[in-house]
């Protein structure tokens, strides 16, 4: 999804260049401004609540603008991404803000703002209130917003530039230039949105081959927790020392050693376009681990694919590798594989799930030779990011 935030005072052209945008790129528009004078005209209870705190040009509580805004984003559940005019408008909101993106299993873009004088923005309102009549537009009212700016909304500004998603623009001049400014921001930070693939699959289904393969293609960093734990071993440290008595019988081992590899392997790279993961997640809690870890990094899953092969040619796959160099202490015997294989089914198939009911969850047959697997795997991830805009 696309989610733009376009922010400002009030009179700096939110509204006009909000229209242009949503003609451009299709988005759900919310505008909390519109939608809170809707329900006043409609007189509901929400309407009767904020009609007076909007007339004396104050902020209406944070848990009606979430019911406003849940139910507009609920009534279009096709949405090619969201569009944000006048929301969020304190730090509190922008922190809600983020938690609703998590539980939409997205995240905000870009917050764009429109940069006004306020001699200029006063000139814009005044003169709005004699074409629109709005009650809210007076000289002292208009005062009040613009103070209400300053100090509870210009935060917000630091608050997304921490998370380099803060654009200022120049808001006066030629609309259409204006126009094609706020664009470019957009493009660039389309251009820039991370792509993170979860590889799952019966242990023996190719994962670790076609992981490497998959980040060479599309440029993303490969992170295998089993392959940094294995390093960890052979280097003698003390997460090596912890987590090889679960690796030599080919268990999950505890939580933590795989949070602290991935930390370390995110940070190494700041500048990734994104990550394949093998080998983690493989528990439900290790999937809620996944979703904090790169939210952290203003990240999120992009997509869980399934290399699907028949139990018994994982056996054999297994059995093979057994008798090779690359052979791992759990490949060592019948007891190990099979003892691997129902761990993956009890402890795994949970976390397919979870991907599903997110609309994440894409599934290949990865039965024949390398090239035929990683052909169809290619094929899946274009028609991934090809969905994603």
């Amino acid at each position: 999804m696309l989610n733009i935030a376009l922010f400002g005072p009030p009179g700096a052209g939110k509204g006009t260049q909000s229209k242009k945008l949503l003609e451009k790129y299709n988005l759900t528009y919310i505008s909390t401004g519109d939608m809170l004078r809707s329900e006043i005209v409609e007189g509901s209870d929400l309407g009767m609540k904020a009609k007076s705190i909007i007339e004396q040009g104050g902020l209406v509580n944070d848990e009606l603008i979430i019911q406003l805004i849940e139910k507009k984003i609920n009534t279009n559940p096709g949405s090619k991404g969201i569009l944000f005019d006048g929301f969020p408008r304190t730090t509190v909101q922008a922190y809600v803000l983020e938690g609703l993106m998590l539980k939409l299993n997205t995240s905000l873009n870009c917050m764009i703002s429109l940069e006004v004088p306020e001699k200029e923005l006063i000139g814009r309102l005044l003169l709005r209130a004699k074409v629109s009549g709005r009650a809210d537009d007076n000289l002292e009212v208009i005062k009040t917003r613009l103070k209400e700016y300053e100090n509870k909304t210009k935060p917000v500004a630091d608050f997304y530039a921490k998370k380099h998603k803060y654009y200022p623009l120049n808001g006066v001049g030629d609309i259409d230039e204006i126009f094609e400014n706020i664009v470019k921001v957009v493009e660039q930070t389309k251009s820039v949105s991370q792509t993170n693939i979860v590889l799952l699959g019966k242990p023996g289904a190719g994962k670790g081959t076609q992981g490497n393969l998959l980040a060479k293609e599309f440029g993303l960093v490969y992170i295998s927790t089993g392959k940094m734990m294995r390093q960890e071993i052979k280097d003698g440290t003390e997460i090596g020392r912890l987590a090889k008595p679960y690796m030599d019988k080919g268990e999950i081992v505890p939580d933590e050693i795989p949070i602290q590899l991935i930390e370390r392997k995110i940070n190494e790279n700041p500048n990734a376009k994104g990550f394949t993961f093998k080998g983690f997640p493989r528990t439900l809690i290790q999937a809620y681990i996944m979703d904090g870890l790169l939210q952290r990094v203003n990240m999120s899953v992009s997509a869980m694919i399934d290399m699907k092969i028949p139990t018994l040619e994982a056996i054999k796959r297994l059995s093979a590798r057994g008798r090779t160099e690359k052979a791992r202490p759990y490949d060592a015997n019948a007891e190990l594989i099979v003892n691997r294989l129902e761990q993956y089914k009890e402890k795994t198939n949970p976390v397919i799930e979870y991907y599903k009911n997110q609309g994440k969850y894409f599934s290949i047959r990865a039965e024949g030779d390398e090239k035929e697997v990683f052909e169809s795997l290619e094929k899946k991830v274009e028609d991934i990011l090809h969905e994603s805009y």
